[in-house]
Formats: C-alpha cells, sequence, structure tokens
C-alpha cells in the first residue's frame, strides 16, 4: 500500500519534515516515491508547503495520508 507521510529531516532536538509518498513497508526515512511538500513545526507559525496538485493526483490514485499528513493537508488547504 502507498501511503503519504511525514519524513524526519534536521539536526537532535529540531526537526524539520517532509512530506513524501512511500511504500508503506519502508522504513520511516527510507526510500520514498516522491516528495511533495515539507513541514517547519520550528517556525512560528508552522511552516507548511505543498504541492497540492501532486498531493491530489496520489489520492485519486490510492495513496493514504496518514492522521498527521491529513490534518497538514487540511491546514494547507490541499483537502
Amino acid at each position: 500500500m502507498v501511503k503519504i507521510r511525514l519524513r524526519r529531516m534536521g539536526a537532535k532536538k529540531n526537526p524539520y519534515y517532509r512530506i513524501v509518498v512511500a511504500d508503506s513497508r519502508s522504513p520511516r526515512d527510507g526510500r520514498c516515491i516522491e516528495e511533495i511538500g515539507t513541514y517547519d513545526p520550528q517556525a512560528n507559525p508552522s511552516a507548511i508547503t505543498v504541492d497540492a496538485e501532486k498531493a491530489q493526483t496520489w489520492i485519486k490514485n490510492g495513496a493514504q495520508p496518514t492522521d498527521t499528513v491529513r490534518g497538514l493537508l487540511k491546514k494547507a488547504g490541499v483537502l
């Protein structure tokens, strides 16, 4: 199954995330199919950038966003 989920980047105690499309069996920070956005929780307010067209295409093709990513997509206005 293909999922839209977060990949953790950044330094220790300073997280930065990429929103990626990946196979559900691959590790959290492992291989991904495509990167569709970023999420910076350290910024005030949190910075979310998403390629809405790619995200909607993947969701139409059956990719399931995780609960956290679903909330981020709603905040970004994609869902």
